[in-house]
């Protein structure tokens, strides 16, 4: 897809349309998710630090993430790919891969199905994606990179070499920053220069991961398209304006954590059976800590209660906390997985809150109805209005404890 979480955006508010737009969270630490193309224009790309980000594109509107709306529209796009073939292989919320060579004589040659899937995805889904089309995985996901936005890129089998050998060394899979400037300094500067260099000197230069390039540099990619591809785990995590050493304020982002990983894990119709809690220290020193559950969970109440638990069991902390992070791993399909009930129902009451939550935050946003804990300080301060999220004659939904908040 071409910058998914903006173009989902610029879909649900059309006002963004030819804007310079960047999802994300302001703040210091935060990075970018996605850019609007009008962003990128100025540097901007995802995983760039946000301060970095509004330095370059002073005028960029941020649109905090709406993660539960774009798992919806990642499950449309993956069932009209499995429309056109059963070889679909997953590799992010808004990519995969397709072996199309079975479908052939049904829908016509590789790039007519291409183009074919494109008008899908925009008449259905209302946003663009760019496709490569190859003979092999490596090559057709370069192809799709290089002809971004909403375009189709062909490379034939016979034309392979020669397209490769036109790229700078770069382009390859595993020739990152480093390694790009370790070949530089060796005068490999294009697929070409590297695909006739010795394989000793690439080995001295990059290890194996040289051989490796260096077979990729002539095409040569055997792997096949893998249609059953499970999430291995789902998470989030937080970097921290000013490092914390406040339990209270830990707790909360905890929390906050919580609610984000359980979207996606309903979202993708997942459960976790391990919830694992990551911290990094001041010093950048980082440590992580896990518990296995009797049964699988998709409820942010019941990751939020393990990864406390597992914070305070850490007993007294030696410095303060940069980054605290949260996950649930060990995943499998959500339906059919045995749920633990409890005598007064309060696990479903939970899950059911939590499933309007979801409604709620795909609609209108993430952060439109939240916890009492999360919000912000002053707006717990005022009394309550009718916009408060209580049961009738009963507690809070959400119900609070002394820990302060912060709005997200």
């Amino acid at each position: 897809m071409d910058a998914f979480f903006v173009a989902v955006e610029q879909r649900e508010r059309p006002e963004l349309r030819g804007r310079q737009v960047i999802v994300g969270f302001p703040g210091e630490r935060s990075v970018v998710l996605s850019a609007s193309y009008e962003a990128r224009a100025f540097g901007v790309r995802s995983a760039m630090p946000m301060a970095r980000a509004l330095r370059q594109c002073p005028s960029a509107l941020v649109v905090p993430p709406r993660h539960t709306l774009y798992y919806s529209v990642s499950r449309q796009l993956m069932e009209i790919f499995g429309e056109f073939t059963h070889l679909v292989e997953p590799l992010s919320v808004d990519e995969a891969f397709l072996d199309v060579s079975g479908a052939v004589r049904r829908l016509g040659a590789p790039e007519e199905i291409a183009a074919q899937i494109k008008a899908r995805i925009r008449a259905d889904l209302g946003i663009t994606a760019s496709v490569g089309v190859a003979s092999s995985k490596f090559v057709a996901k370069i192809a799709s990179a290089r002809s971004k936005p909403d375009g189709l890129l062909v490379v034939r089998p016979e034309d392979t070499v020669q397209y490769l050998h036109s790229l700078p060394v770069g382009a390859l899979w595993g020739i990152g920053q480093k390694a790009g400037e370790a070949l530089a300094r060796l005068g490999i500067h294009t697929v070409a220069d590297l695909a006739h260099t010795p394989d000793s000197t690439l080995s001295r230069a990059l290890g194996a991961s040289g051989l490796h390039a260096k077979q990729l540099s002539w095409g040569r990619d055997p792997r096949r398209v893998t249609p059953v591809r499970e999430e291995k785990s789902v998470g989030a995590e937080e970097t921290f304006a000013v490092d914390v050493a406040d339990d209270a304020v830990l707790h909360r982002e905890l929390l906050r954590l919580a609610h984000r990983v359980a979207e996606r894990l309903r979202a993708s119709g997942l459960a976790g059976w391990t919830v694992a809690l990551k911290l990094r220290y001041a010093d950048f020193s980082t440590l992580s800590r896990s518990h296995t559950l009797s049964v699988p969970t998709d409820s942010a109440q019941q990751l939020y209660a393990e990864a406390r638990a597992l914070l305070l069991g850490l007993g007294t902390r030696p410095q303060r906390v940069r980054l605290i992070g949260l996950r649930a791993e060990r995943l499998e399909r959500g339906t059919g997985v045995p749920r633990q009930m409890s005598l007064d129902m309060s696990e479903e009451n939970w899950r059911t809150a939590e499933s309007a939550l979801d409604e709620v935050s795909a609609r209108f946003g993430s952060g439109t109805l939240r916890p009492a804990r999360l919000l912000a300080p002053d707006a717990r301060d005022r009394p309550a209005r009718s916009h408060s999220p209580v049961m009738p004659d009963g507690p809070p939904l959400f119900p609070a404890d002394d820990d302060g908040g912060r709005g997200h």
